[in-house]
């Protein structure tokens, strides 16, 4: 065989290798686009942001303690408790008996200073006769001017011993009452030092007592948070085991604690709440209200330590927005980035999507549509 033909055989058969390889990278080319699924659009459900009117507060702490103690001591030395009637916990009456000291010297004393006050009145009456003798014939010369003054004199003194008498009667019944120890106020007893059979000595603490058992909370607030706080306003503590009071600001301390640079707020508790003197509680106190812009907690995604929320735009393409959040009410959260007010935002779902996916907008929700009641 000649040579050139043999190029030309050589050539077609190049020729047909390529046409082969190209028809069947084209074939298996097509059938990979027939079987390649089509990317389907996410359905979601968009909410505008919404006007809500929350509440302000600040977080504070402290501790909760007695609205006022009272001290209940012994008022007389000397004496024995015969009796002790109550013990810590006791809620108790305005007069009501808490302890008894021992009266038998007490009653002797004071058997003895009413015969001392019988002695002083029958010499006040020997002393008066004489001075009405002396009065009735002054001047006629049966009695000299010295033994006029005397007799006059004895009598003034004769009164004087009278009252002293009688001074030192009621002193001992005085004491005599000091020997019932009594509630000086409605209360509970939140410590006992009497002791039965003990002597006590006069300034001794028999017991300790909450006054009307009435608690406050003494929050700690900075300078810069003291403006914002006002007498009457609400206060909403937590206490150790999860429960909530509700109390109200009472007074505000004039003065701060010059080493922690903080003021105290003393705020009323309720006589019937769960709370108890030496309890540190952390709350809040509300200072007002405000207008914010929510949005349901679901609609703002964290990542990479922000927090962002997906706007669906023209051709139903979303947006991933920056924003910073704010206070937290249920299932709301307060936005703090304007927004329009227009702005359809995803409430749910942005999990799954990127800036510049194609959603499906479906109706949103009557639940997430609506913002938080205002407070």
């Amino acid at each position: 065989m000649k040579r050139s033909h043999r190029l030309i055989i050589l050539l077609l058969v190049t020729v047909l290798v390529l046409g082969g390889a190209f028809f069947f990278n084209r074939q298996r080319a097509g059938a990979t686009s027939e079987v390649a699924p089509k990317r389907t659009a996410l359905a979601v459900s968009i909410v505008p942001p919404q006007q809500a009117n929350w509440s302000q507060q600040l977080s504070v702490s402290g501790g909760i303690f007695p609205w006022q103690e009272a001290v209940i001591a012994a008022e007389t030395s000397g004496l024995r408790v015969v009796e002790v009637a109550v013990d810590v916990g006791s809620v108790v009456r305005r007069g009501q008996l808490l302890a008894e000291l021992s009266t038998d010297g007490v009653e002797a004393n004071l058997a003895q200073q009413q015969a001392n006050l019988a002695k002083a009145n029958a010499a006040l009456a020997e002393a008066r006769a004489n001075a009405d003798r002396t009065r009735k014939v002054q001047g006629s010369g049966v009695f000299s001017g010295q033994q006029v003054n005397q007799y006059l004199i004895a009598e003034k003194s004769a009164a004087a011993s009278v009252a002293a008498a009688a001074a030192a009667l009621k002193s001992e019944r005085v004491r005599l009452a000091q020997t019932r120890i009594l509630a000086p106020d409605d209360g509970v007893i939140s410590s006992r030092n009497a002791t039965l059979g003990s002597v006590v000595q006069a300034g001794n603490e028999l017991f300790r007592m909450v006054r009307r058992s009435r608690l406050e909370w003494r929050a700690e607030v900075s300078a810069e948070q003291l403006p914002r706080v006002a007498p009457g306003q609400s206060a909403r503590l937590r206490l150790a085991d999860g429960s909530q009071v509700d109390g109200s600001v009472r007074i505000l301390a004039p003065t701060l604690d010059p080493t922690t640079r903080k003021a105290l707020i003393y705020v009323d508790l309720p006589a019937s709440s769960a709370a108890r003197a030496g309890m540190f509680a952390s709350g809040e106190i509300l200072t007002g209200s405000k207008a914010a812009v929510v949005l349901p907690s679901s609609a703002v995604i964290l990542r990479d330590g922000h927090s962002y929320v997906f706007r669906v735009g023209e051709h139903d393409i979303v947006s991933q927005i920056k924003v910073d959040s704010g206070r937290r009410e249920g299932n709301q959260v307060e936005i703090l980035t304007p927004l329009p007010t227009d702005a359809r935002i995803v409430a749910s779902g942005g999990a799954f999507l990127n800036d510049g996916d194609a959603v499906r907008v479906e109706s949103a929700p009557a639940a997430a549509s609506q913002a938080e009641p205002a407070r």
